[in-house]
């Protein structure tokens, strides 16, 4: 039986790497995600058989199933109830979850030890080995659960202090989560690096030294934090694709410690094709990934103050305005998905395109919304086609010869500031929006963006404003198209 346990793995690593091909294209990612998780089901499987073979006493069944199960609640909780406006704070989360896993392996590895003083030390190479794989699966583990954690925070803004007063809409007093970065917090991020480095090679040579565990454990949940604080406004989609990275390489450095295979080849797959995604989403917003870590180019926190006003149009006069239009490109944001609005706006482009033989495309931004892929997500909800799905590249040429275009809450993407060198958006590329003939905005308000930046393309004289909700404001534009 030992014999088919190495074929297991194997099986499961396949599985691993045929559904990371998958995600590949949003056609076949739904395949993906079943091979993603056949993959771990065999994991889990092989396992268990594992040590039930290998382990005097046979596997803890209490333990492996109260594990399961609290697993699984959790997971179907949180696929009912939890939105698609709340998956980039979902992933952030869960990427913390994964982390803190994987720290707790190796932590429990660690304290074997500790607890048995007749348990032998190894020695040599493999006390090494263990002990720098326990201590830099801690330092990635536990830096990536509290950066995840204030990433978490910072996507949705801030949180409910519990148990306050509520206020007359029933909500609890919020507490905005900072974006706090002096210079000096630079030295401060290496220093608590390199103090971890030396924890874990006085660690080698007393390696029942409780006093190092915990300083390491301590030192690198502070890291987490002071490495995700500064950051802010547009550039939240990196550090979240980073901190999925960092999960994956936690997980690789823990399957090192207890001899998992497996567990080194999903988190080598994890970690590589999240830093991947990493450099990917930087070159799409001109940055490098030390620019976004240490420049805090998300901004500071503070938000433009608003000195300008602008009167909005209302629906028949934009449905108006629309018919005759030859091409219209609809650019989504982050207002479509908080609105939940995608729908609407799918039937929006075939009433036009239906009615007045209008050519209909979706300008892409790498960064809308809050997490990379987020907006291509909501519209493959609502069943656009994919061929309608251009990415800002390829689109922006087209803006000129564009009549009308259409954005969906897309504050920061469409942003003319970010062509200037200074704020938190400088040089980021964006949707050339404001190259269009006549622009549609729909958002609540005039208020600034996550960036915290004024929006010029609000004030031109070609823009017209449907200030509301994005259902609302979409089924009324609809609703105004079909009485034409």
């Amino acid at each position: 039986m030992e014999e088919w346990i190495p074929i297991g793995y194997l099986l499961s690593a396949a599985l691993f790497i045929f559904g990371l091909k998958k995600l590949g294209h949003p056609r076949t990612a739904p395949l993906g995600n079943q091979y993603g998780a056949m993959g771990m089901l065999v994991a889990v499987i092989t396992t268990v058989i594992n040590i039930q073979m290998t382990t005097e006493g046979g596997a803890n069944w209490t333990l492996i199933i109260a594990g399961l199960v609290i697993g699984s609640v959790i997971g179907i909780i949180m696929a009912v109830r939890v939105e698609m406006t709340g998956m980039p704070e979902l992933v952030a989360l869960f990427n913390g979850f994964g982390g803190a896993a994987s720290a707790l392996v190796a932590l429990s590895e660690s304290w074997k030890y500790i607890e048995n003083s007749d348990l032998i030390l190894p020695t040599g190479l493999e006390i090494q080995v263990i002990m720098v794989a326990a201590g830099l699966s801690a330092l990635v583990g536990w830096m990536t659960l509290t950066g995840s954690i204030l990433a978490m925070f910072k996507l949705k803004g801030g949180i409910y202090i519990p148990f306050s007063k509520k206020d007359d809409r029933g909500r609890r007093k919020w507490l905005n989560t900072p974006t706090w970065g002096p210079t000096w917090l630079n030295p401060v991020k290496v220093l608590l690096v390199l103090t971890v480095v030396v924890l874990i090679y006085l660690s080698i040579d007393d390696p029942r030294n409780t006093d190092y565990l915990w300083a390491i454990i301590g030192i690198s949940c502070l890291l987490g934090i002071v490495l995700v604080l500064p950051i802010g406004g547009a550039d939240m989609p990196v550090v979240v694709s980073l901190l999925n990275s960092l999960s994956g390489i936690a997980a690789a450095f823990t399957g090192f410690i207890i001899g998992n295979s497996v567990l080194i080849v999903a988190g080598s797959l994890v970690g590589a094709s999240g830093l991947i995604l990493t450099f990917i989403m930087c070159k799409a917003m001109n940055r490098t990934l030390p620019d976004v870590l240490f420049k805090s180019f998300g901004g500071t926190g503070e938000k433009a103050e608003l000195t300008r006003t602008k009167v909005g149009s209302d629906a028949d006069e934009v449905a108006m305005m629309i018919d005759g239009a030859q091409k219209v490109i609809i650019v989504p944001g982050y207002g479509m998905a908080v609105s939940q609005c995608q729908h609407q706006v799918k039937e929006f482009a075939d009433l036009i395109a239906e009615k007045f033989d209008t050519e209909v495309k979706y300008a892409i931004h790498p960064v809308a919304g809050r997490m990379p892929g987020h907006m291509n997500v909501l519209l493959a909800e609502a069943n656009v086609p994919y061929e309608q799905l251009i990415e800002m590249d390829e689109i922006n040429p087209e803006f000129p010869d564009c009549d009308v275009a259409v954005v969906i809450g897309a504050n920061d993407t469409t942003n003319p500031a970010a062509r200037s060198g200074e704020g938190p958006l400088a040089g980021m590329p964006i949707i050339d929006a404001d190259a269009a003939r006549t622009v549609v905005i729909i958002k609540r308000s005039l208020s600034v963006g996550y960036a915290g930046v004024d929006n010029d393309i609000f004030y031109m004289d070609k823009t017209m404003m449907l200030f509301g909700d994005g259902k609302a404001m979409m089924t009324g534009l609809n609703n105004a198209i079909k009485e034409i």
